[in-house]
């Protein structure tokens, strides 16, 4: 383990607030009535979208009125009315990658309209013009805003609502401050829907941890089934605060959902990322959008357990070099899909169900002997319960390596790392249980501290919590990745001062004396029984 974590800070947010996300929340949630949370989260979201693409463009005419009114600038114009031509000229905002948002779609219009019946129809107007204006988020916004069930006022004082987020000061941009208003929204929703949120959404501390274990400073990154890109947002996070740039990675992503598919379009366009999720969803076994993709870097969280998957279809694939996936179980069509996109010195990050680690079931023991083998495994780390909000199957990380004799570092070919992370995290409710920065930093740490980055400190085995493991030694517990296999039992301090060899004798002698004790009591007890008839 890292006696040092210098470097292994998680690089994300520190899970605070803002601090009236919390109110916003309730506020939004009480507008819904009867509503369902799946149903609603579209209202929402779509709204906040639409608001941020106004403040994006409001701070873009702000820069341009002070540019073009200054006649000590390059860009001054003379003239109010040439001044107002130049603000609306959208090529003004697109070529800074800000949405061209027509009059009739501005969030002042639509807020002044607010209590009107027929805001619906406004918002549904202001939706239309803005995807025909950027194509790029054409068939992606919500756009059933005037439907009857909706009620209007609800709507009205909901866009009301939305629109008194503040937005800060120029140092503090309002793509920030909605971009997380939406991550917090994504994360209330998934809760308020249960097991069907697990299909939109990864609890942050699980993406959190991905991107601080594999650390992706630039290149491509990829998810195959990308949710609404909760892993692009955070690793975009890791690239800023080790003082990258956004644009030293780029994106790639699949989504078979299709509502699921236009948050995460949504997401990355919130938070200023260009990301290529193709033009429309789709299944990444059936319809790989991206087959010549070798990714640099992975990051994944694949349905648990997928039964109908359509392997039957599939026998001969190119992709199943290890083995050929079950029919009725995709873990491992899944992790061979990962290994079929990842470059020469690619890793990936993978959520699995704790049963991809020791299944022998139709051929998947073969498989992982053979992913273990080739040496791809580079780190398993088993993850505490309740951290989901779709299932209570217990999971999962492993992690891939191309290249283990190239690690810049230390050279860990046919080693892997195994860490039981199952006591760390806190409840945050009755069911529900994260990481916290500290738990991310303790399992990063250790990880580059065992690759030997030397900004992590000296790495050493725990008893209980990590151990680095030969592959032979795999091999002779039948190639099970289960880390509590391998790690031991943790080693309890014994702050008492007493020998072990007295401890021992005193604790025989006290053992001694309670059978005695419990021998009488027992003779009493059928003393009693005899005299009330009871025992003969």
């Amino acid at each position: 383990m890292a006696k040092n974590n210098k470097s292994s800070k998680n690089p994300g947010e520190n899970g605070a607030v803002l601090g009236f996300e919390d109110k916003l929340w309730e506020a939004a949630d009480k507008q819904r009535s009867n509503m369902d949370a799946a149903e609603y989260k579209h209202v929402v979201l779509g709204l906040i979208f639409l608001k941020y693409i106004n403040d994006a463009f409001g701070e873009r005419r702000g820069q341009l009125e002070e540019d073009y009114g200054n006649p000590e600038s390059e860009w001054y114009i003379s003239g109010p009315e040439a001044r107002y031509g130049a603000l609306e000229e959208p090529d003004e905002y697109v070529m800074e990658q800000v949405f061209w948002v027509p009059k009739k779609a501005r969030w002042d219009y639509l807020q002044a309209n607010a209590k009107s019946p027929e805001i619906g129809v406004l918002i549904d107007n202001a939706m239309v013009a803005i995807e025909k204006s950027n194509k790029s988020m054409k068939g992606v916004l919500t756009k059933d805003y005037a439907r009857e069930s909706l009620d209007k006022t609800k709507l009205g004082e909901l866009v009301d609502l939305i629109g008194s987020i503040p937005v800060g000061d120029k140092e503090s941009r309002s793509r920030d401050v909605l971009g997380r208003v939406y991550e917090y929204f994504l994360a209330k929703f998934a809760s308020a829907e249960g097991k069907l949120g697990g299909q939109f959404y990864t609890p942050q501390s699980i993406v959190k941890t991905l991107v601080a274990v594999l650390a992706p400073y630039e290149g491509r990154v990829y998810d195959a089934c990308c949710g609404s890109g909760g892993m692009f947002v955070q690793s975009e996070k890791f690239v800023e605060a080790h003082g990258g740039r956004r644009n030293d990675i780029s994106v790639y992503g699949q989504e078979s959902n299709p509502t699921t598919w236009r948050l995460a379009k949504m997401n990355l366009a919130i938070r200023g990322i260009e990301g290529n999720l193709g033009s429309h969803h789709a299944d990444s076994f059936s319809n790989d959008l991206h087959k010549d993709l070798k990714a640099d870097y992975i990051l994944v969280n694949p349905p648990f357990n997928m039964k109908d998957w359509g392997g039957e279809k599939l026998r001969q694939d190119v992709r199943w070099k290890y083995g050929i996936p079950p029919k009725n179980n995709a873990n491992f069509a899944w992790m061979q899909h990962f290994i079929h996109h990842l470059a020469p010195t690619g890793q990936a990050g993978v959520v699995l169900a704790n049963g991809s680690m020791s299944s022998n079931q139709s051929g998947e023991g073969e498989t992982r002997k053979n992913i273990v083998e080739d040496d791809l495994v580079d780190c398993m780390v088993a993850l505490p319960g309740q951290l989901f909000y779709s299932t209570q199957i217990p999971a999962c990380l492993w992690f891939l390596s191309r290249d283990k004799k190239n690690n810049r570092f230390r050279n860990r070919q046919r080693e892997i790392l195994f860490i039981d992370a199952r006591k760390l995290g806190v409840l945050v409710d009755r069911t529900h249980r994260e990481l916290t920065d500290e738990d991310i930093g303790k399992i990063a740490g250790t990880y580059h501290a065992w690759r030997g980055d030397p900004d992590a400190g000296e790495y050493e085995d725990v008893p209980g919590f990590c151990k680095s493991v030969t592959i032979k030694e795999v091999a002779e517990h039948g190639y099970v990745l289960t880390p509590g296999r391998y790690v031991g039992v943790e080693i309890v301090d014994d702050d008492d001062g007493e020998p072990f060899a007295e401890k021992m004798e005193r604790m025989t002698t006290e053992l001694a004396e309670q059978f005695v004790e419990s021998a009488r009591l027992e003779g009493e007890i059928r003393e009693n029984l005899e005299v009330l008839g009871f025992v003969k």
